[in-house]
């Protein structure tokens, strides 16, 4: 038995680190509360598009899965930002079309991982199985079939909790003395809506391009999808003058996006009918810590951090958590308590750092993306990453296109955010810097960019 792990959780996280763990040798059996959405629909509504980058691609190249997902991938090039007169503004992501972020439906993903994952003979799905707890000392995992009702529980010696924000294993463990749990919510919740594809079956809008409209204190965006659609979010306050508290009539709804987005409403001839059959969902951050039990059990990905979707980031940190496990079950072959402790010493303050960029990117996303201010910084930024690239990255570039741990990007940003504000004072043309200014700042408060960790 001492071959065979359990990982509770079929999502993202558990199919590709099954693989990570059968070409290790390991057999595993995932156990999944949701019936097999290969074979069943699986009611849409909660599913915000994902954004594919630089850390969770380097994950699925780990385990030789990229060219196989690269398929069902739309590359997005920048923000298409939509003013209320219906005037676009485009903001690259990058430095050029080589850093792009990548579109993908989380349902065709989780499929196609799962047929993935089962390829390998070492690996075995059993749907239907809603894990229930755990008794951390004896090893056993207790279930309920959702299709019988029926109870039992398994021996394991090893247990991977995989099982999302509401991890049942989470929830066991909270038990424990001292156990450290945080679940905040934002204001705003968000909905699922949908811009079809044209009747020649075309995309009716920019097809690479994240679309964002920014209304200050609510935003709605749009992720292409293969078949031409878009998925489209409304994050918008619950309660207030202007809340889906508010937007209780199909009237109201048509109302409030003429006021505010009338070229997407032009686009979405099925919007009411979406917007009251789609759940209306919360956006919440989870923190916890420790979140591993002697050798016997580790959470990984939301189960243990999750976070608001604003920086692209949850199953990027996600696929990460599975890169940094296998490393460290390689640096410490057999040690199961070691390789435990290790990486949740490892992942915590990264997998806090990435929670807290989140939201503030949320307000950046909402308040700011439209703003001339924030603009000229977005154009400064390029030309300090061609002057200076020794020593300057954007901070998104930091966390979207390269490798270095959160928790670093996140204070080198802050350092950078504090140039970037002083040299842009009283400047409205990015060219009108100062650039011996900006480079005395730069090479005295940062440190050059080869000494950065990576991991």
């Amino acid at each position: 038995m001492g071959n065979n792990i359990t990982i509770v959780g079929a999502g993202l996280a558990g199919s590709l680190l099954s693989v990570y763990l059968a070409k290790r040798g390991y057999t595993v059996d995932l156990y999944e509360r949701r019936p097999d959405m290969r074979q069943v629909k699986i009611s849409a509504g909660r599913s915000i598009n994902l954004a594919l980058s630089t850390r969770g691609i380097h994950a699925l190249k780990e385990v030789g899965l990229f060219d196989e997902i690269n398929k069902i991938l739309i590359p997005m090039k920048g923000r298409m930002m939509h003013g209320t007169d219906g005037a676009q503004t485009f903001v690259p992501y990058g430095k050029d079309d080589t850093e792009v972020i990548n579109s993908v439906s989380r349902g065709e993903l989780n499929m196609r991982l799962m047929s993935l994952a089962e390829s390998f003979p070492g690996v075995k799905i059993h749907f239907n199985q809603r894990c229930t707890g755990m008794n951390f000392e004896t090893g056993e995992v207790f279930f309920t079939n959702e299709s019988n009702g029926e109870k039992h529980s398994i021996l394991s010696e090893r247990v991977i909790g995989t099982d999302g924000s509401a991890s049942a294993l989470r929830s066991d463990m909270m038990r424990l003395n001292r156990f450290n749990y945080s679940q905040s919510y934002l204001e705003h919740a968000y909905k699922e809506l949908t811009i079809p594809p044209s009747k020649d079956g075309s995309f009716r809008l920019e097809k690479n391009a994240l679309h964002i409209w920014p209304r200050k204190t609510f935003m709605l965006i749009a992720l292409p999808n293969t078949d031409a659609s878009f998925t489209c979010t409304l994050f918008l306050s619950l309660e207030g003058p202007e809340s889906f508290s508010t937007l209780d009539t199909p009237e109201k709804v048509t109302l409030f996006f003429k006021k505010y987005f009338p070229d997407a409403l032009e686009q979405m001839p099925d919007l009411t009918d979406h917007f009251f059959e789609n759940p209306t969902s919360s956006l919440m951050t989870v923190k916890s810590f420790p979140w591993s039990y002697e050798d016997k059990v580790v959470l990984l990905g939301d189960a243990s951090h999750a976070i608001v979707p604003f920086f692209g980031q949850g199953m990027n940190c996600s696929f990460e958590d599975c890169s940094e496990l296998n490393r460290f079950i390689g640096t410490y072959p057999g040690d199961w308590k070691k390789i435990f402790k290790e990486f949740e010493k490892s992942r915590k303050p990264n997998s806090d750092a990435i929670a807290n960029l989140a939201v503030e990117n949320f307000y950046e996303m909402r308040d700011l993306v439209a703003d001339p201010r924030f603009l000229l910084k977005k154009k400064v930024e390029h030309i300090l990453e061609e002057k200076f690239p020794d020593y300057f990255v954007p901070k998104y570039a930091m966390v979207t296109f390269h490798r270095i741990p959160y928790s670093v990007a996140m204070e080198r940003g802050k350092i950078q955010d504090i140039i970037l504000g002083e040299i842009t004072t009283g400047i409205h043309d990015p060219h009108h810097i100062d650039i011996a200014i900006a480079e005395h700042l730069i090479k005295t408060r940062l440190t050059p960019w080869s000494d950065v960790i990576r991991l």
